[in-house]
């Protein structure tokens, strides 16, 4: 799982110091606290796995990644556009500390599922 984790949500550090090309995006989420720890569901239509990433330090769960338009080619112009395709980010703080948490996550149907689990 670990493996997992780390294939999908890779190089934190240095897309957390990038700055946006454009308008930022900031998906809902729901946090709901279980008897095993917490589960966090973030909405992500249109975002690839590939492309999110996720860290955890302290009390904080911080989720960034990108929203692309793989559907248009070259030469197709637009109509109307209301869907967001940028860069998105969503910092999540707990009221105690939940660095240590083993992660589990589940990605369907635009909805992105973290388990964060007592140690």
């Amino acid at each position: 799982m670990a493996k997992s984790i780390n294939r999908y949500f890779q190089y934190l550090a240095t897309s957390r110091d990038a700055k946006p090309s454009g308008k930022l995006w900031y998906p809902s989420a729901d946090v709901y606290k279980t008897q095993e720890g917490w589960l966090v569901k973030v909405e992500l239509a249109g975002v690839s796995a590939q492309d999110i990433e996720i860290d955890l330090q302290g009390n904080v769960l911080y989720i960034a990644g990108c929203r692309k338009d793989r559907t248009c080619a070259a030469g197709v112009s637009y109509q109307q556009m209301e869907i967001t395709y940028s860069h998105f980010e969503k910092t999540l703080r707990f009221p105690a500390s939940i660095e240590g948490a083993k992660i589990e996550h589940n990605y369907e149907d635009g909805l992105l599922f973290i388990y964060l689990k007592k140690s």
